[in-house]
């Protein structure tokens, strides 16, 4: 699973590696993202790929029940993502890319977890593999988009940590992803990183156990 994640990249990085589109906006550094805030999601449009902000925890378009009620939708799985009713819709029309500086996955007992913070080898954000949905509150009259990350089987590098990760999507498969349709094979992306190497990992602060804390702190990411 990816159950919190950071988004501390400058509007240049994440420019010069999704080729998003739009005036240079001033993005906040976030480090310790939890769900149902509201995150960095890029998504295709008709001028190229733009960067909005969407709720994390996908609230599907057919939802008639107070958001408290909604299940945990922050994670899709990759083996199940076309055909559950939560994500079907979602995965065949509304797929997205969301930006993300590094994840953590905690190893070790309950009450003594051990936070690992994950991240690219060179630097420059993932493209976590996402979905995203619109939604009409029914009772407050206004729209809401939201959006999910796929997550799938770890491969053996990580498995070390967790037996799941968030699906990585490849600068050469962005617009697959993005703009591929129904009959393209976007299962085939859905797979585990297929290097050791896509991933370095170190050891943080166990502040990071608490979400909401230093959300704007980066010594949470630091190495302890």
């Amino acid at each position: 699973m990816c159950g919190r994640f950071t988004q501390a990249y400058t509007w240049s990085e994440v420019h010069a590696f999704l080729s998003v589109i739009g005036p240079a906006q001033n993005l906040r550094p976030r480090c310790n993202i939890a769900p149902t805030t509201m995150i960095d999601v890029i998504r295709p449009v008709a001028a190229g790929r733009e960067l909005v902000p969407m709720r994390w925890g996908l609230v599907p378009s057919w939802w008639k029940k107070p958001l408290n009620e909604l299940p945990s939708t922050f994670n899709a799985r990759a083996e199940t993502v076309a055909e559950k009713p939560m994500f079907r819709s979602a995965f065949k029309w509304r797929r997205c890319i969301i930006p993300a500086s590094g994840f953590y996955e905690w190893t070790g007992k309950p009450g003594a977890k051990t936070p690992h913070y994950f991240s690219a080898p060179d630097g420059r954000p993932l493209a976590l593999a996402g979905l995203w949905e619109n939604w009409h509150d029914p009772d407050s009259g206004e729209d809401m988009q939201s959006a999910t990350i796929v997550v799938g089987p770890a491969n053996d590098w990580m498995a070390r940590f967790h037996n799941r990760a968030p699906i990585l999507i490849e600068p050469q498969n962005f617009d697959a992803w993005l703009a591929g349709h129904a009959g393209h094979d976007l299962a085939s992306l859905l797979r585990p990183a297929r290097e050791d190497d896509a991933l370095r990992e170190w050891i943080v602060s166990p502040r990071v156990n608490r979400s909401a804390v230093g959300d704007d702190d980066p010594a949470l990411i630091e190495p302890t």
